[in-house]
């Protein structure tokens, strides 16, 4: 069984963020008398190719529903029943198992509205919604009219008292603030050569799976064959392998493009929940087709057209054979770089960057062995012969796949404080999937491709040990009180305070808190302490990292516990609604409004409006009276970190 192309996430490389728009659609809108007291305002949508504006009548639990509404607060005029739609299309949903109703290229919408007060002479209307592709963007938008059929011209739109006065209270007065011109102190190299090597472990198990291994030896003997002299078949094969790595590099360019445009956009998606909950199952898709339920495959025709193409010749038939390679071993390789996709994108920092990372170790390890076997044609013979372990393989992958899912799903039911998936469960689904992994390698477990398992080699063994001793590794893991921490996994189990046992902190490793800016603010004075301002997030991997790693060695600590004021801010905490007293509009510097009224906004923007920065983790140290004390921190190891803080109470000190 076969499924096609359009069910793979990494479409999403060619589609969503291969447009030159930070936003997919484009709005005009107008308004037309009609009596007296009533008129039309009408919304004009044009809509980027493929994706999809859902309609006032999509049902529910699934992707928003376009909204309209009047501004809160509003009384002098009032909505006429729904908005009238043009054309709208219904296609069955396999995430939502619902189907949906949406437009698509373009959307008219005309809502009749009521004027109850003769002194209006302008209206506004709010509209919500969603446009999705793979991945989905919320629609906020703001459209004011006065009543002589011109639209108000954006300069005579300004904000109310409360909304004034709020945005007052998130900008700080901060003093010393040359310590944040210097750039934070981060890791961010290092990071970047971790995800490299990731994808050089991950293009390593794609070569040992039966859609590459058997190529190897094929492909280097037709160069070194096919070539007039052995040099230039050795030249012809180690640009193939040039070829390979430079084809995933360039999947990763659209990223940047996007990323350049607007830099807050990936981290965005990153902690969406709803693209969380379709990157785990679209992983657990993955896992499945591993496991040999089915295949994941491109167009035969793709295939069969860049084929024809290599007949070409030279350097150009040399790259259309690389990229040959690259679609007929997709159905292996696919699901690798749905994962690399997929984990690169929940990264807060650069995702785009960590992404081109994952793809050069990616390539780089696919291409080694048509180089290497190029220059020593006879290590060919020490190759061992494709067989049953190149299946095995394979499904060992899928239970891998299954096991990263989960994170994905954590992400989610972290952000939407769900409570669902808390520490302990998530720790206990994976012994349940490492011990299917260790049963299914004793030949206890059989899937569709397997052969009967008659032998078991020393190698096969000798890896179910290692599983085995893992998965007794994280038995302990679900106990109350752990005998050992699971630092080795930091960053992929919801943190420690998420238990399903009562705790008695909701804070990192029990510490003491503030959730608010203010209330920490004023427990500083009182307890005439600095201030560690922590700015975090739910779904943040290297903020767990940080604070089950670095922030857990005893002497960080005691510093933490005794010394400072924490103050921990979650920028992704866009489920909880702040109280409506606390909501307000915040103008951006480009005149657009951003509404605030999450604590994910209001922190978010706090960071960036006080410290011209959105990654996370991102720390600052401060007094009371709002003096930086040392240069912003990122993600680093225990000594430097120690260092930073201790520096910190050195300089609140003078």
């Amino acid at each position: 069984m076969k499924r096609p192309f359009s069910f793979f996430l990494f479409f999403i490389i060619f589609s969503t963020f291969s447009q030159t728009e930070n936003n997919p659609i484009v709005w005009e809108s107008s308004i037309n008398k009609v009596s007296d007291t009533t008129y039309n305002v009408v919304f004009k949508a044009r809509i980027l190719e493929e994706w999809h504006l859902y309609s006032q009548y999509n049902p529910d639990d699934a992707s928003q529903a376009l909204e309209i509404l009047i501004p809160e607060g509003v009384t002098s005029y009032q909505l006429l029943g729904k908005a009238k739609e043009s054309k709208t299309y219904k296609e069955y949903s396999d995430v939502w198992e619902k189907e949906e109703i949406f437009f698509k290229n373009n959307a008219t919408i005309t809502q009749s509205i009521e004027i109850l007060d003769s002194n209006t002479t302008s209206v506004t209307l709010e509209l919500y919604g969603q446009v999705c592709k793979e991945a989905c963007i919320q629609i906020e938008e703001s459209f004011s009219f006065s009543l002589d059929g011109k639209k108000l011209k954006e300069e005579t739109i300004v904000l109310d008292d409360k909304s004034k006065n709020l945005t007052n209270n998130l900008k700080l007065d901060l003093k010393n603030t040359e310590f944040l011109e210097k750039e934070a102190i981060d890791e961010s190299e290092n990071s970047l050569l971790n995800i490299f090597l990731l994808g050089l472990v991950g293009g390593l198990l794609a070569l040992l799976t039966p859609c590459v291994f058997p190529m190897i030896p094929l492909t280097v003997s037709y160069f070194t064959k096919q070539a007039q002299s052995k040099s230039k078949g050795i030249f012809n094969a180690i640009l193939y392998g040039v070829f390979i790595v430079v084809i995933y590099i360039l999947l990763s360019v659209p990223f940047h493009l996007i990323d350049g445009l607007d830099p807050n956009i990936l981290n965005t998606i990153s902690t969406n929940i709803w693209l969380n909950i379709f990157f785990f199952v679209i992983l657990v898709f993955f896992a499945f087709s591993f496991f040999g339920f089915y295949e994941i495959t491109l167009p035969s025709s793709w295939g069969n057209k860049m084929d024809s193409a290599s007949n070409v010749g030279g350097i150009l038939g040399t790259f259309f054979m690389a990229l040959t390679l690259a679609i007929i071993s997709f159905s292996c390789t696919g699901p690798i770089l749905g994962s690399l996709l997929a984990g690169s994108l929940s990264a807060i920092g650069d995702p785009a960057s960590q992404l081109t990372a994952g793809m050069t170790g990616f390539g780089v390890a696919l291409a080694l062995p048509f180089a290497l076997f190029a220059l020593f044609p006879n290590l060919l013979n020490s190759l061992p012969k494709s067989g049953g372990w190149l299946n095995t393989t394979k499904v060992v992958l899928g239970f891998l796949e299954l096991a990263f899912a989960f994170k994905f799903l954590s992400n989610s039911d972290l952000v939407g404080h769900w409570g669902i998936l808390k520490r302990e469960i998530f720790i206990g689904l994976w012994i349940v999937i490492f011990s299917g992994l260790a049963l299914y390698l004793l030949g206890k477990i059989r899937f569709p491709h397997d052969a009967p398992l008659k032998k078991l080699s020393f190698s096969r063994l000798s890896f179910v040990v290692l599983i085995i001793a893992f998965v007794i590794y994280l038995i302990p893991g679900t106990f109350k009180n752990p005998t050992w921490n699971l630092n080795v996994l930091s960053g992929f189990p919801p943190p420690q305070f998420y238990s399903i046992y009562e705790q008695e902190s909701d804070c990192p490793l029990g510490l003491n808190c503030y959730k608010d800016f203010d209330e920490g603010l004023q427990a500083a004075k009182e307890a005439n302490k600095p201030i560690l301002l922590d700015f975090t997030g739910w779904a943040c991997v290297n903020c767990r990292k940080m604070e089950e790693n670095v922030w857990s060695d005893p002497a960080i600590y005691n510093i933490l516990q005794n010394d400072y004021i924490l103050i921990s801010l979650y920028v992704d905490d866009n489920e909880k609604q702040l109280p409506k007293a606390a909501q307000f509009d915040f103008k951006k510097e480009n005149g657009n409004i951003k509404k605030i009224k999450t604590y994910g906004d209001k922190w978010s923007t706090f960071q960036v409006l006080n410290f011209k920065n959105a990654s996370q983790p991102y720390y600052i140290l401060m007094n009371a009276d709002l003096e930086i004390l040392n240069t912003p921190q990122q993600y680093t190891d225990i000594e430097t970190y120690k260092n930073w803080l201790q520096k910190g109470l050195e300089n609140y000190d003078k």
